[in-house]
């Protein structure tokens, strides 16, 4: 493994906490920096110099942080108001621009992003159906897709890289299931399929990307929760792993992570297990080199570490540390070479 930087924001402590990723995949705690308010999602630059961290309570806003490639210590940089307590950031594949995501403003939103890697003033507001949730770029930058938890859609844009400017795309959505509640999406490594994470009935949807259009078509639906779940489901988040091969979703009610194996050619996904994790597993991500899966437990305060077995996609814990309060958001950096 190539040695990196993981961060984590945490929402009720109000900062971020940088951890040093070691060749085997051990973590260290390296620094902490305190920027105030409820701090929930972040992204990274594709460049990996910059962190952006939205704030979700007063004042509403992106921060922006320069990240030291020799240390992983962040530097707070700037930071520019945002119109809604956003549940999504991310940035499109130029790293010119940043994409928000309004779960109570019900909209997304488009920032630039200057040659210094400060997010700046919102250029365009798109109001949505309720509780916009996720938004990301295709892997083309051609197209842009946004869920919409309350309304039960997949937004469709077509997006100008140049101007910076959505516009609705034909058809406009893909229709999801009445109370599905999609949550969150991301596209496998081929840009081929997309995964949608739905949060109310906690299943997970495979759908068919059409690149040249910007369209969506339903290929798979599975269950997330783990054989005799009972109670009110609340799924979180899901990754793939760098290579395409194994699929993993986050369960809050249960604590747990469900694995899925994935076909690359038809995008179809096989269950292959669940595993007890951190108390309210909201956020969670995997290491660059597929080798490691990070979780933390907004009601435990810890982060856990798994090792993915590459045969099979299991997980087996190998470190659990102690985090600030509300660990939410995790996402790396390399260091400098």
């Amino acid at each position: 493994m190539t040695p990196g930087f993981v961060f984590v924001s945490h929402a009720d402590s109000g900062d971020v906490h940088t951890l040093a990723l070691d060749a085997d995949g051990g973590l260290r705690p390296v620094h902490a920096v305190t920027l105030g308010g409820t701090l929930m999602p972040m992204a990274l630059s594709p460049c990996g110099r910059w962190l952006y961290v939205a704030r979700r309570s007063e004042p509403l806003a992106v921060v922006t942080l320069a990240i030291d490639a020799f240390t992983g210590q962040l530097q707070a940089l700037g930071e520019a108001a945002l119109p809604g307590s956003m549940a999504c950031v991310s940035t499109d594949p130029s790293g010119r621009w940043l994409f928000a995501a309004s779960y109570p403003a019900n909209c997304v939103s488009v920032s630039p992003i200057a040659d210094s890697g400060i997010a700046g003033a919102v250029q365009q507001i798109v109001p949505t159906p309720p509780h916009a949730h996720c938004i990301v770029s295709a892997p083309d930058n051609r197209h842009v897709l946004a869920t919409s938890l309350g309304g039960d859609q997949v937004l469709q844009f077509r997006w100008d890289a140049t101007t910076g400017q959505l516009s609705r795309n034909t058809p406009p959505a893909w229709p999801q299931r009445r109370g599905a509640g999609p949550r969150h999406l991301r596209f496998h490594p081929n840009g081929r399929f997309v995964y949608l994470l739905n949060e109310l009935d906690a299943t997970l949807d495979v759908l068919a990307f059409d690149a040249a259009a910007g369209a969506l078509a339903h290929v798979q639906t599975a269950p997330t929760v783990p054989p005799g779940f009972s109670g009110p489901p609340s799924a979180a988040d899901l990754h793939l792993t760098p290579d395409g091969r194994w699929l993993y979703t986050s369960e809050r009610t249960s604590s747990t992570l469900a694995a899925f194996a994935v076909d690359a050619g038809t995008g179809g996904v096989e269950p292959r297990g669940h595993t007890a994790t951190e108390t309210c597993p909201r956020g969670f991500a995997i290491t660059p080199d597929g080798q490691h899966l990070l979780a933390v437990g907004q009601l435990s305060h810890h982060l856990s570490r798994y090792r993915i077995h590459p045969a099979s996609g299991s997980l087996t814990l190998q470190q659990r540390l102690p985090m600030g309060q509300n660990p939410n958001w995790i996402t790396f950096s390399h260091p400098a070479p």
